[in-house]
């Protein structure tokens, strides 16, 4: 059975506590595509987390999102499974 992007998400909630860290569920009303999760981690490191499926496709307006957050010099990524949120987090993290 293949994976539903709320178990990824899930999933990145779950290590983001492990790490020492909070994984918000961002909504903003009046504003489409924007990432399903505001990750924050010790040391004042902030991303905007994207989960999709192996076979999701980003709109064009979470394409829209991902790119204005890159020109700010924002952290943005999208994550597609539970080992891609197991990767991030050694690369991100000191525990």
């Amino acid at each position: 059975m293949p994976l539903l992007e709320r178990d990824i998400e899930r999933y990145l909630v779950r290590r983001a506590v492990e790490h020492g860290g909070k994984a918000y569920k961002w909504v903003s009303p009046g504003h489409v595509g924007v990432a399903d999760r505001i990750v924050l981690l010790p040391g004042g490191v902030v991303w905007f987390v994207e989960l999709k499926t192996a076979t999701g496709r980003l709109s064009p307006w979470q394409r829209l999102f991902a790119a204005e957050m890159r020109r700010m010099g924002m952290n943005y990524i999208v994550i597609r499974s539970k080992p891609e949120v197991d990767q991030w987090f050694l690369g991100h993290t000191k525990t």
